[in-house]
């Protein structure tokens, strides 16, 4: 009798928990949780579909006419680095932290990166291992001629543009800086792979420009080559002594080629934003 009387009450118990979270569970609403858009944007230049995921501000409304920077990334779905990056752009302008003003996001998810990212390679090794590769060129046009205009037409877009790319999406980076410069105005290259053909990136002899920039160049604890290029390719931009380039170098000796982004990104807000 001494040993039932405990075991009916744990019973009695449990019974009245699991009453308890049926109840509230029937109380309990659950909605989806968004913080931002996506978009299809349809590409002739592509010849496909491309997704976008876009952030907005938490003051965008349709009734106010406040413009805002954007900032593009690549490598910019869901599963990438959208989320993160668009956290750190809603901390980073909250207004007791002001680090960087309020901004659209725009992440470009991936359809084949290793196409995209990379201009065509003399070396047979890299047309083995990826053998889609080479259609930079037909990526960079999508950008000038399509997703900006459309960015630009569909929010309240402000002048100021910032391109965000880490490894292959940091050599793309690279190329439109030294290609293409005007297409962005801050430029943020994490862990770029520079060693792509043979490091012949490297030997180009970049578009002049003179409008206003800022370059923010980051590689963390990683293979020799990614970060003796990346030196590199600081020391190639200074050599060229543009009085209207803000350049900056971060060596992030406890990050690796995974994760360094993140702390890049925040650093490079600091820097390029910095009132």
């Amino acid at each position: 009798m001494g040993i039932i009387k405990p075991i009916f009450i744990f019973i009695a118990v449990l019974f009245c928990h699991q009453v308890l979270a049926d109840g509230l569970q029937k109380q309990a609403e659950v909605t989806a949780l968004s913080i931002g858009e996506r978009v299809v944007l349809p590409s002739d230049v592509l010849g496909e579909n491309r997704v976008l995921n876009v952030y907005l501000p938490l003051s965008y409304s349709k009734g106010s006419s406040k413009k805002y920077p954007v900032l593009y990334l690549l490598d910019g779905s869901i599963e990438e680095d959208f989320i993160h990056i668009a956290g750190l752009v809603q901390f980073g302008s909250f207004s007791w932290i002001e680090m960087i003003p309020e901004s659209i996001v725009v992440g470009i998810a991936n359809v084949d990166r290793r196409r995209d990212f990379t201009f065509p390679t003399k070396n047979e090794d890299d047309k083995k291992e990826f053998p889609t590769t080479g259609q930079s060129q037909s990526f960079i046009r999508f950008l000038e001629t399509e997703l900006q205009p459309f960015i630009d037409e569909k929010y309240r877009t402000a002048a100021t543009k910032t391109l965000i790319g880490q490894s292959l999406g940091g050599l793309l980076a690279t190329e439109i800086l030294f290609k293409k410069p005007d297409l962005f105005d801050n430029y943020i290259i994490t862990s770029p792979s520079l060693w792509w053909d043979d490091e012949s990136l490297l030997t180009y002899s970049p578009v002049l420009f003179s409008s206003k920039k800022s370059v923010f160049i980051a590689v963390g604890k990683e293979s020799e080559d990614i970060e003796r290029t990346g030196r590199e390719l600081y020391d190639k931009l200074q050599a060229l002594d543009n009085k209207n380039t803000e350049l900056y170098f971060d060596y992030l000796k406890k990050q690796d080629h995974g994760d360094a982004l993140h702390l890049a990104v925040y650093s490079a807000f600091e820097k390029i934003f910095k009132k």
